[in-house]
Order: C-alpha cells, then structure tokens, then sequence
C-alpha cells in the first residue's frame, strides 16, 4: 500500500492507494500550524499500513536528496511552517517518503494517468490561489537549484492596465497580475462574480497567454495543461489559445501548435493529479528503496 500527502496553504489531502496509484482511501485535513496538522496526519498512516509515502508540497521547498535539507521548506507566506522538514516528520516512522513541490505533483499525475500521458514534455500550471508550473522535461521532473518558480515570471503590462499587483515581491509577475487574489483585488471582488464580465476575462487570457508564449519558447513542451480554481471559467480557454497564438506571431510553427485546441487543455482526472502524482511519487520511492 502507498501513502500520498498533496500538502496545500488550504488544505492536506491524505490518501492510501494501491500499487497502481488507485484511491482507496482519501481524507482532507484543513492546514494549520505543523504542531496541530502534522500529528493528523501521522494519525491517519498509523491506522493504514503503507511501503512508502509520496508527499507534494507547497514551496519552497528543498528537493536536492543529498542535501540534509531536503523536504524542507524554505520562506514562504505561511510563516508557521518555514523550515519544517518534511523529511524529518516522517524519520522515526522509518517509512520512506519522497517529496517534491505540489505542482510537480501534479504534472506527474496527469503525465502518468492523465492529459499529458504518452508525453515526455509536459507543463501543468495552477491558476488559482497562486500560480505554480510543473515542468515535466524528457522524461523527468524538472528540478535544478531548486525547483521552477514559474508563476513569478515579469510579464508586459496592457498598456492601459494601471494595476500595482497582488505580489508582495514582484508587481507585474504572472501571479501578482492572474492569480484569483489579483483578480480579487483587481476588481473588488470573487472571479465567479465577474463570469459575465468579458473584459475581466479578455485581460485574463491576455496575461495567461504571455506567459505560456514565454513557457513554449524556453520549455519547448508537447503539451500544456492548465488546472486551478481560475481556469474552471471554461471561456478562458478559447481566449487563450487564440491569443497565445497571436503573441506567437507564427515564429514557432509545430503540429502541436497547428492543432492548438488539443496542446493547450484543461486538467483531467477530477482534480485528483495532485494526490495521484504523490502516490506516484511514493512508488518509485518503494522501488528505490528495494533495490
């Protein structure tokens, strides 16, 4: 049996699956201090025998196995949990656990049994609370100094776009310009307020677009998949891809981008990539450890 922890600001989804990542179990354990969240967790795989744990977790979060920092997390907005290690959490349970960011997770979950599978290079972005990338690259999950912080790229503003940015580092980054806080912030009030705004929604795929003109010209993927709460708006789609292929300017001329309403999608699974790809992550941990 595999353990999976998709560990949000929001939330931890917990789950127990089988050896070929199938949900059996699933619970949602609301994310608080790690003094009060983790013994929850530890909990639930007490009463549930598993090999090996996958856990995706909100960053930044140190992912270099040789380092004596790995799984731990690094400056981030939930101020009680930097430098938790998720390493040393599971350490005296003797259960392996293999960590990595949450929306690399994700894209392992939908490479490995969703939207991207058959695909040795894939992108999964999250446009919701945040904006996280997933870099799926020949094969392998991307890592590196430490992992992609895509959703912090600078983006070029609309010329008539006075906004100052949700980003307390950055004011013209992709999250701080289309995260559902800018959008919130931006207009005073819940994106699923504004459905019928078609401006809100045609400066939305403006910056979404820009931003994966820049993610296929330095990532070169053969396919793009966009999750989160922002993108169930399903008309942002067709913006997107029109518009990404207008600031393309045909300089990039593929079949995927020929065929653009199959290479730019929606996220499969029901949501599920995330602890789906921890689960994954907890396999090849147990294969590891075997041989």
């Amino acid at each position: 049996m595999l353990g999976g922890i998709e560990a949000g600001g929001t939330k931890m989804v917990v789950a127990i699956g089988d050896d070929d990542c199938n949900i059996i179990k699933k619970k949602e354990i609301p994310t608080k201090a790690p003094e009060e969240t983790i013994p929850e967790i530890l909990k639930f795989f007490d009463e549930n025998d598993v090999s090996a744990i996958g856990i995706g977790a909100f960053g930044p979060v140190c992912l270099d196995r040789d380092s004596e920092d790995y799984g731990r997390i690094g400056k981030t907005p939930k101020l009680s949990w930097v430098n938790f290690s998720w390493s040393e959490a599971f350490r005296s349970s003797g259960i392996p656990a293999a960590v990595d960011t949450d929306v690399n997770a994700a894209v392992l979950g939908e490479v490995i049994f969703g939207n991207g599978k058959g695909f040795s290079d894939v992108i999964y972005i999250t446009i919701g609370t945040g904006i996280g990338a997933g870099v799926y690259c020949r094969g392998q999950l991307l890592h590196g100094m430490l992992h992609p912080e895509a959703g912090h790229i600078l983006l070029m503003l609309n010329e008539n776009d006075k906004f100052e940015g949700a980003c307390p580092y950055h004011k013209n980054c992709f999250e701080g310009l289309a995260s559902g806080p800018a959008i919130k912030k931006r207009y005073g009030t819940e994106a699923f307020n504004l459905i019928d705004r078609e401006d809100v929604w045609e400066l939305e795929a403006e910056y979404v677009a820009k931003a994966l003109m820049q993610y296929i010209c330095c990532y070169s993927p053969k396919k793009i998949i966009l999750g989160g709460g922002v993108m169930h708006v399903e008309k942002l789609f067709p913006l997107i891809r029109k518009k990404t292929l207008e600031y393309m300017n045909g300089y990039i001329d593929t079949a995927e981008l020929r065929d653009v309403d199959n290479y730019i999608v929606p996220a499969g699974l029901g949501g599920e990539q995330g602890i789906k790809g921890a689960l994954y992550l907890a396999k090849e941990s147990s294969v590891l450890t075997k041989r």
